[in-house]
């Protein structure tokens, strides 16, 4: 079992540089909130697989909270744009 959390590990992070990589290198801002997003549901992921991992249930009100505000920062965020010149 060891392994299939080590795969997974290593997939999240894979993830997480390729996100980073795509956050920093987008032309707007909403590929960046795009990219941030996406970083934060992976954080979400990584706490799942960590929970999973360690049987350890107590992380579990912390994924549904970071879940909540990812979702209000994401529309928010959105919602209150400016447009980008290009």
């Amino acid at each position: 079992m060891n392994v299939v959390w080590a795969v997974s590990g290593v997939m999240l992070l894979t993830a997480v540089l390729l996100t980073l990589y795509r956050s920093l290198r987008g032309p707007t801002t909403l590929d960046r909130l795009v990219g941030i997003d996406t970083l934060i549901a992976l954080t979400i992921c990584g706490l799942a697989i960590w929970v999973a991992a360690t049987y350890d249930t107590t992380i579990v009100p912390g994924i549904v909270a970071l879940s909540l505000v990812s979702f209000i920062g994401t529309v928010s965020v959105a919602r209150f744009r400016v447009r980008d010149d290009e």
